[in-house]
């Protein structure tokens, strides 16, 4: 009997014990394609000897040094390499040990931030509807699933939601992409009037949506308006690219691809590529001055944040996106794999709509193509393609609540960077197995 708390007690999983690449084996050699990287975290794939050499030599030099008392080589050298790529005038690093982390510091720096202005009536968030941003109360608070807020309703921060930015369903047939965007970033506009400038310290969005919402963009021009509308009532922009940063959508950050500079952005999950549990939050750097001409500390931090083998793995993760190339390839593969996606389920009856960038690529699953109309979430669609695919060989990541936490399904899907082409069809005809399986 095993003593281990899974994230499903009646669930029996079969024991991991290798990966190769794009794969992973269990205990009885059957071998997964790992089609969404766990979680969008294995952008490098599984075994690879350059990383797991670089945890190797610092585990050598050094396993760990708590930074209230010391920095580390890794750390500063990571922290470096991040910043000389970062966009606008991002200047500081807060190593973290992953994504909830990550959206929770960024938080509590932006509420310290407006404190040490003397701004203290500065305490509101705004977020959206259908995003994710982790699991400790914070980062619950500001995300806009109702499926995971439920239960933990009466614990969570009085934030802010307006509706996401959702083309497929949200466009209305007379307005343009770009019309729509601007719409759609014009809520932010609405929600600070309605609750006072003087009160919001900070507006939060992903980039890219990833689990709550399936790969799901931002319309043209969107992010660019919400700079504009944060700049007008000198309110701070975060940005989670916890799961579509670090070259998953074919920039190494995200918000690259909408040229929006945020104040502060939280990244994580491919920051590590699951050799090592890290995140990190980056700040402008006058959020930085800000706080070092004042109190000169942040009330913040946690044991292992800053680890030197973590922040060693992180580097050569890096290292690899940059120096490999990976970034042009996961550009040409990613849209290699959308027009392969839309090859083989563009026409299919269940499926709306497929949507993302690089390889980060989402399929809305409907009842009827014509109405948009869901599924009823009774069926369970989404665990049972889980389940299918996992059955016939292909690790991905449907999800259901798209629309509203309760109605609507997606898959997402997320493979290492290093995919081959083959690799790419295997992964398609087992999902098509999967739905067949599903939905005939």
């Amino acid at each position: 009997m095993s003593h281990v708390f899974p994230r499903h007690c009646h669930s029996q999983l079969p024991t991991a014990v290798g990966g190769e690449g794009v794969w992973l084996i269990d205990a009885d050699g059957k071998r997964y394609l790992d089609g969404s990287g766990g979680a969008a975290v294995s952008c490098l794939g599984h075994g690879d000897a350059e990383v797991t050499q670089a945890i190797k030599d610092q585990l050598d030099k050094l396993a760990f040094a708590h930074t209230g008392f010391l920095t580390s080589e890794p750390a500063e050298a990571l922290a470096d390499l991040l910043i000389a790529h970062a966009p606008g005038d991002l200047d500081r690093v807060y190593f973290v040990s992953g994504g909830s982390e990550a959206t929770e510091a960024a938080i509590k720096l932006a509420r310290q931030f407006w404190v040490e202005k003397g701004q203290p009536q500065r305490s509101r968030l705004i977020a959206r509807r259908q995003s994710y941003h982790g699991n400790t109360i914070g980062a619950l608070s500001a995300g806009g699933n109702e499926w995971r807020r439920q239960q933990f309703g009466p614990l969570l921060l009085d934030v802010s939601h307006i509706a996401p930015c959702y083309d497929y369903r949200d466009r209305q047939d007379d307005e343009t992409p770009e019309e729509y965007g601007l719409r759609a970033a014009d809520a932010l506009r609405d929600e600070i009037l309605r609750v006072g400038p003087e009160t919001v310290m900070a507006f939060m969005a992903e980039p890219v949506v990833g689990a709550t919402a399936g790969a799901l963009p931002p319309a043209p021009g969107y992010f660019r308006r919400i700079r504009e509308i944060c700049d007008e009532f000198d309110i701070l922009l975060i940005l989670d690219e916890v799961m579509c940063g670090m070259g998953r959508t074919g920039t190494l950050f995200a918000c690259e691809q909408d040229h929006v500079d945020p104040d502060i952005l939280c990244i994580a999950k491919g920051l590590g590529a699951g050799y090592q549990p890290i995140g990190a939050m980056l700040c402008s750097a006058g959020i930085y001055d800000t706080i070092a001409g004042g109190s000169g500390f942040f009330q913040h931090g946690h044991t292992y944040i800053g680890h030197p083998v973590a922040t060693a793995a992180g580097l050569a993760v890096v290292s690899a996106i940059l120096d490999r190339g990976l970034l042009a390839q996961v550009q040409a593969k990613g849209e290699a794999l959308q027009q392969k996606l839309e090859a083989r389920f563009g026409q299919h009856p269940h499926v709306g709509d497929i949507r993302g960038r690089g390889l980060f690529r989402g399929i809305e699953l409907v009842e009827d193509r014509a109405t948009k109309a869901p599924f009823d979430p009774a069926r369970g669609v989404a665990g049972k393609l889980k389940k299918a695919a996992f059955a016939n060989g292909l690790i991905c990541y449907p999800m259901a609540g798209t629309i509203d936490g309760r109605r609507g399904d997606h898959i997402l899907l997320a493979p290492p960077f290093i995919i081959s082409d083959e690799e790419t069809d295997i992964l398609i005809d087992r999902l098509a197995g999967a739905i067949e399986t599903v939905l005939g």
